[in-house]
């Protein structure tokens, strides 16, 4: 029996009525899965042995000022109970229609702002680029047309903005550095349509590899992913995961499933087996603000290409100009760590390089003919110039 990765997104089927809302606790939360297909709702495989970031879209928004950011992971909030937390998080989480050429899907966000800005996956909302409608629905049970600020496939981020509303509640962003294995965590969401679904469980790993796809260039959609045990499934996607003070710690977006039919369609949409993945908050933020400004989202880079190699990443490419290249990495190379991060494979070093930003400064170390070399580099960009 093969394992698969696919979103936890809800395909809508268009025969399907209108369910009823509830008021007070109709938000929703969404979680994709670890491969993400073309169109919203459905999942593919795919291998990526090759990172060489691009410059991605540009967005058009208007600047907004986002969430309240939490530097506290420990105190609980209320009494520290599953329920008070999600009394907490639920105002602060909306549900998300979308519709397109490809169909109907639905997902979830996490509100940013009193005004409507809110932040879920790209895999959610790309179904309605190019002439299709966004919906969302609110925890007092009304809903709003939204449109579509920003999105950054390589991140699996997208920020809308509904409207016509006011006074929403915001949620609290927390600190997913602050985060420990094993520690008490909650999703909430509208999984296979059921909303306001709350689920709890414990951090299982942290800076997990996650490869969801590719962008339109081949560019890896990778991640170091929160692990976690609490039930996540088609429908959870974009919506939050928060740890016990109630402040947002990931994105739910991926789970592992086990079948041995296609992934592709609702055919091969297996419930949680308790393999759930969320992206880190701390890595994203900085791209989810470009993108409530109106920028384009940029990534670090090191301007290689790479593969899979026993003993970590091997370079297949250098970047002529690049840092790697001025760093004197060569093509044949193989990177074992940067900073203190172990290099596993190729999407070890995406995700780990993607949780940097451009222009900060890592220690590289590779190995050539079987000798360690190491190198200090500043990451390069893929901003656009000119």
């Amino acid at each position: 029996m093969s394992d698969y990765f696919t979103p936890a997104q809800h395909p809508v089927q268009p025969q399907h009525q209108p369910r009823r809302r509830r008021t007070g606790l109709a938000a929703a939360v969404v979680a994709t899965s670890l491969l993400v297909g073309g169109g919203a709702g459905l999942g593919g495989a795919a291998l990526w042995d090759a990172t060489h970031d691009e410059p991605t879209g540009s967005a058009s928004a208007t600047a907004t000022s986002t969430a309240p950011v939490s530097t506290q992971s420990q105190a609980p909030a209320a009494d520290g109970s599953v329920e008070s937390v999600a009394q907490k998080v639920l105002p602060s989480v909306v549900k998300i229609d979308v519709t397109g050429q490809g169909g109907g899907a639905s997902g979830s966000g996490i509100i940013l702002t009193a005004d409507g800005t809110i932040l879920t996956n790209n895999h959610v909302v790309e179904m309605a680029q190019g002439g299709g409608s966004v919906k969302v629905s609110f925890d007092d049970g009304t809903s709003a047309d939204a449109e579509i600020l920003g999105t950054d496939p390589l991140t699996d981020t997208a920020v809308i903005k509904a409207s016509g509303v006011s006074d929403l509640t915001p949620a609290t962003i927390g600190k997913s550095a602050n985060l420990g294995v094993g520690e008490g965590v909650v999703a909430v969401g509208s999984p296979f349509g059921l909303d306001a679904t709350v689920t709890s469980g414990i951090v299982s790993a942290l800076d997990r590899p996650v490869n969801v796809g590719s962008d339109d260039q081949g560019n890896s959609t990778t991640y170091p992913a929160i692990q976690t045990d609490a039930a996540i499934n088609p429908g959870n996607s974009g919506g939050p995961l928060v740890d016990m003070t109630g402040a947002v710690v990931g994105i739910n977006s991926s789970i592992r499933t086990a079948a041995s039919q296609s992934p592709y369609g609702s055919s091969g949409q297996s419930g949680s087996i308790g393999l759930g993945f969320a992206i880190p908050i701390d890595e994203v933020m900085p791209i989810v603000d470009q993108m409530a400004k109106g920028e384009t989202p940029t990534h670090a880079r090191l301007g290689i290409r790479i593969t899979d190699d026993a003993a970590g990443a091997k370079i297949a490419e250098v970047t002529e100009g690049s840092t790697a290249a001025e760093a004197g990495i060569e093509a044949g190379d193989v990177i074992t760590s940067v900073d203190d991060h172990r290099i596993t494979g190729a999407d070890s070093l995406v995700a780990t390089i993607r949780s940097y930003r451009p222009g900060d400064s890592v220690t590289v170390t590779w190995t050539r003919d079987g000798k360690t070399q190491q190198a200090e580099v500043q990451l390069d960009s893929d901003a656009t110039t000119g």
